[in-house]
């Protein structure tokens, strides 16, 4: 066994980790980009604080999804090229959960914005 990395160290890979999911991965990227639009607009809206924990925690569990679905097709492809029902399963179990904590993003969203935004439209037609 090699020794113990510091807590420096392990921050030190942790960042290497999501700076290279961000350089290597087109949809890391994207989900990053929205991520941050939609906060900015959390805040640009003033959601109380309760509501952006929120959103905060909604946006952040697409991108940690989005992490493990890029290091589970990492490792897989690092077993071959070849084509494997298992490896599909997995890669396949990965992207679906993907897709199940943006849907889960998209629904928070929706049920925390609503009233802010119909509030925001009241005040922008006077009423």
């Amino acid at each position: 066994m090699g020794r113990r990395g510091s807590f420096g160290d392990s921050f030190r890979f942790a960042s290497a980790g999501v700076l290279d999911a961000l350089r290597t991965q087109p949809n890391m990227r994207f989900h990053f980009f929205i991520a941050g639009g939609v906060l900015v607009f959390a805040l640009f809206l003033g959601l109380k604080a309760g509501d952006f924990v929120l959103i905060f925690f909604a946006v952040g569990l697409v991108l940690v999804a989005e992490m493990f679905n890029t290091a589970v097709e990492a490792t897989v492809d690092l077993f071959g090229p070849g084509y494997h029902r298992l490896a599909k399963t997995a890669k396949d179990a990965a992207a679906g959960a993907v897709l199940l904590a943006a849907i889960n993003s998209v629904i928070v969203g929706s049920l925390v914005f609503y009233p802010y935004l119909v509030a925001l439209g009241k005040r922008l037609l006077g009423g």
